[in-house]
């Protein structure tokens, strides 16, 4: 194999002739052209080769009777409103006669627009739960904290009206322990 590279523009099946079976011919590697800027060790003697000619479309269906250009150009303009309009996130109908193509992708519109709608007012109420659950949690954890801050001024009663060997009910109210720990005092 030889150090001299041919660079040639990728892709290879482009070319009219076998580029492979040339270079092979001429003792020559082949390195895509558009992959790389260097050209180190290009070689000066090349084979010409010859792009292959792009296939052409008719504009003739199969009975060669010609196409409406004009319905066609209508239904893609119709098909182009419809995309920009949904873009723009307020989907709106063309006026004037729809196409095939531009009817069905405005009710395809229409339907993702109503899932997206349905996703949104279900995240809302969602999101409405979660507030309501949070202020129930929140009014919980502060009545919590209340009886507990309650139970220990009970228990902070009982205890000194024991150490003055008073007896109580067991079941006796905050403000009646309160009531005998006053009377202590006196």
């Amino acid at each position: 194999m030889s150090n001299k590279i041919w660079y040639l523009p990728g892709p290879f099946h482009q070319y009219q002739e076998d580029v492979k079976a040339l270079a092979k011919q001429a003792g020559l590697r082949i390195i895509d052209a558009s992959v790389t800027a260097s050209r180190d060790g290009a070689a000066e003697a090349v084979p010409a080769v010859t792009i292959k000619e792009a296939p052409k479309v008719p504009l003739t269906s199969g009975d060669n009777s010609s196409i409406d250009i004009d319905a066609l150009r209508s239904e893609l303009e119709s098909v182009g409103l419809v995309v920009e309009s949904f873009a723009d996130q307020a989907l709106a109908r063309p006026e004037g006669e729809l196409g095939a193509v531009a009817d069905r992708l405005f009710q395809v519109f229409e339907a993702v627009n109503a899932g997206v709608q349905s996703l949104r007012n279900e995240r809302d109420g969602g999101v409405e739960t979660v507030n309501v659950l949070q202020k129930q949690i929140d009014d919980l954890l502060a009545h919590a904290d209340k009886a507990s801050a309650e139970a220990k001024e009970i228990a902070d009663l009982k205890a000194k009206l024991d150490a003055a060997n008073v007896t109580y009910r067991a079941n006796a109210s905050k403000e009646s322990l309160q009531k005998q720990v006053d009377e202590l005092a006196k």
